[in-house]
């Protein structure tokens, strides 16, 4: 049996990386002012500027939820639509939660190829109708990567940005994984938001390595008025804020946070290159970011299962690995292992 370590069912399972970790048992010594008016809340609000190379006004909620959906109310009222890929988690896994806090504007999601939203669809939903009785586009939400762990190259997300402009809609980033998105593009955390175009990114921590937090940051101030309320209203304004915000200069410090998501990368592109060759089994979308989706005959999931691996099928019913910070390359071995030998066993009898 396998079952007994490491799975990588959801890079949620991994523990608090120690850049975050060091940082929060830092933030625990002695007492300091409560609800985000303290030394670490500024410092970790100074280091996304600094690393992103503006001055954005920033914010810490509890997760990732909460980010994406009051930063999304944040850019709309509730007479008008949000445009998102049919796969946006906004759409599949969020239980309404953007509806609700956005007191009830509507997610308009189109067909996509992989998650991925282009230029002439965005236009097509937002030209579709100007009456009264639809509900008004005002923002488009894009995820990086996406669900399905590809990357919007640079152009991409200028071209779309530039859409954006043509339609008077502001352009939302899901970025519930984005240091591996900026990890894998090589690029900096500027050129792939706000130089693109981007008008608010949701920065993941929890994927990342910390144990709780995301970071909301508006590169334009002007949208930011009364997200401080939001938060309050949403139950996101922690009273001890710096055990939110004081992982974040852990992490920061040194470009940490992007070493973790090579890191997680790596693994991912690990097991990519050892299955690729076996028999029976196929990676549903191109390995871009820290997912790696493989499709395989149910005999040889179910094989998979019984020596203890734990896994999400979903998206085509493809078998969906994660990895994280702290993914052991020894067990993504055995992983492979045994995928190819249930898949020698099972392969030829679905």
């Amino acid at each position: 049996m396998t079952g007994h370590g490491q799975q990588f069912a959801s890079d949620n399972y991994a523990g608090i990386c120690p850049a975050a970790l060091d940082a929060f048992l830092a933030a625990n010594t002695g007492s300091t002012i409560a609800y985000g008016q303290d030394n670490w809340t500024q410092a970790a609000s100074d280091a996304l500027r600094a690393a992103f190379e503006t001055d954005a006004e920033v914010f810490f909620v509890f997760n990732g939820t909460a980010a994406n959906s009051l930063a999304l109310a944040a850019l709309c009222r509730s007479y008008q639509s949000i445009i998102a890929a049919d796969l946006a988690h906004i759409e599949t896994d969020e239980c309404g939660a953007p509806e609700f806090f956005s007191n009830g504007a509507k997610l308009l999601t189109v067909p996509t190829n992989g998650g991925k939203l282009t230029p002439e669809a965005i236009a097509a939903v937002a030209t579709s109708r100007n009456d009264i009785h639809f509900p008004k586009p005002a923002v488009v939400t894009i995820t990086q990567p996406t669900e399905t762990g590809l990357l919007y190259t640079l152009d991409e997300i200028r071209a779309i940005a530039a859409q954006c402009r043509r339609l008077s809609l502001k352009l939302h980033m899901d970025g519930a994984r984005f240091a591996q998105a900026v990890a894998s593009l090589g690029c900096t955390p500027a050129d792939m938001t706000w130089r693109a175009g981007v008008d608010v990114l949701c920065c993941g921590g929890t994927k990342g390595g910390m144990a709780i937090g995301e970071a909301v940051i508006f590169f334009d101030r002007a949208l930011a008025e009364g997200f401080d309320y939001r938060c309050k209203q949403a139950g996101q304004l922690a009273s001890k804020m710096r055990f939110l915000s004081a992982p974040w200069v852990g992490m920061l410090t040194d470009g940490r946070w992007l070493d973790y998501a090579r890191h997680a990368n790596a693994a991912a592109r690990r097991l990519a290159n050892r299955v690729t060759a076996t028999d029976g089994i196929a990676l549903l979308f191109p390995v871009q970011a820290n997912a790696v989706f493989i499709t395989m005959p149910p005999a040889v999931a179910n094989a998979l299962r019984d020596r203890g691996w734990l896994f999400y099928e979903f998206i085509g019913g493809a078998a969906r690995f994660m990895f994280a910070w702290d993914a052991d390359p020894t067990r993504i071995d055995q992983l492979a292992d045994d995928l190819e030998s249930c898949a020698r066993a099972f392969g030829h009898n679905p």
